[in-house]
């Protein structure tokens, strides 16, 4: 039976809505970082400057060492992503096509860690990270933040490992390949789709991360960028300008990241699509 008519332009409508209402604030920050400070609480607001200038954009880039900061989130994210998708592809191939002793018990563990709030395990590893002597590293960052995402991405890899065909594995078995050959050869150009979307969330997680970077980070040289667009909140009063700026700018690496994560993930489905 096909929808009617009404039907179907409610769900436009309610889609209409939902992009407008998602999009509005990042509108209203791009159009707030190119307005004169003259301009920031003028009423009724604008989204588009009068007079629009790129001030803010110079001050927040070359006036408070924003290039370390960039640099350094760009590290933290770059090499989270990398040792993620690693350790839980490998720990996701051997929970898909391996039975070991503990198998399920050891996915049991790793999937109530997903369960545990991160907040109330912050005291713990900080205690953690100042016996290892990781406080004020960016290391230290990207071994905690490996750490909390293997958890799920090894959960979504394991479910696409566990959906090859066995006849490919077979296949491959008779031709004299062993597991290593298998897992590089098969099973990770198979499972393009589910890690360009691993990659996505590991990324935007090590990027985006404020909480736990604020509190073992008081290095200011080992700042990154969350921390550091907070930093222009100051005791007497904000400078929107630069926040809205400087949020601007970090802004771009993710939506990069998402188109090309988006790219893979089309091309990856497309080379990946067989079935039993």
């Amino acid at each position: 039976m096909r929808p009617a008519r009404w039907s179907i332009a409610a769900r436009l409508a309610l889609v209409a809505v939902g992009g407008i209402v998602m999009v509005l604030p990042f509108l209203y920050m791009l159009g707030t970082s190119f307005k004169p400070h003259a301009f920031l609480f003028e009423l009724p607001p604008r989204l588009v400057p009068e007079d629009p200038t790129t001030a803010n954009y110079a001050t927040a880039w070359t006036g408070n060492d924003f290039g370390r900061y960039f640099l350094n989130s760009a590290y933290v994210a770059i090499a989270t992503t990398v040792a993620v998708l690693t350790v839980s592809s490998m720990m996701a191939y051997a929970f898909a096509r391996f039975d070991f002793v503990g198998k399920r018990l050891g996915f049991g563990v790793l999937m109530a860690g997903l369960m545990i709030p991160g907040i109330i395990t912050i005291v713990p590893q900080f205690v953690l990270a100042t016996n290892l002597r990781l406080l004020n590293s960016l290391n230290g960052l990207v071994l905690f933040y490996t750490g909390a995402g293997v958890a799920f991405t090894t959960f979504l890899l394991r479910g696409f490992f566990e959906r090859v065909p066995r006849a490919l594995d077979e296949a491959m078995t008779i031709d004299g390949a062993g597991p290593v050959r298998k897992f590089l050869r098969l099973y990770l150009p198979l499972a393009r789709p589910a890690l360009a979307t691993a990659a996505i969330f590991s990324f935007l997680g090590a990027w985006d991360e404020f909480v736990w970077a604020l509190t073992v980070i008081d290095n200011p040289d080992k700042r990154t960028l969350p921390i550091a667009i907070a930093a222009f909140q100051g005791q007497h009063g904000t400078e929107w300008g630069l926040v809205f700026a400087a949020s601007t700018i970090a802004v771009i690496p993710v939506i990069l990241v998402y188109v090309a994560g988006q790219r893979q993930f089309v091309s990856g489905l497309a080379a990946g699509a067989v079935k039993d």
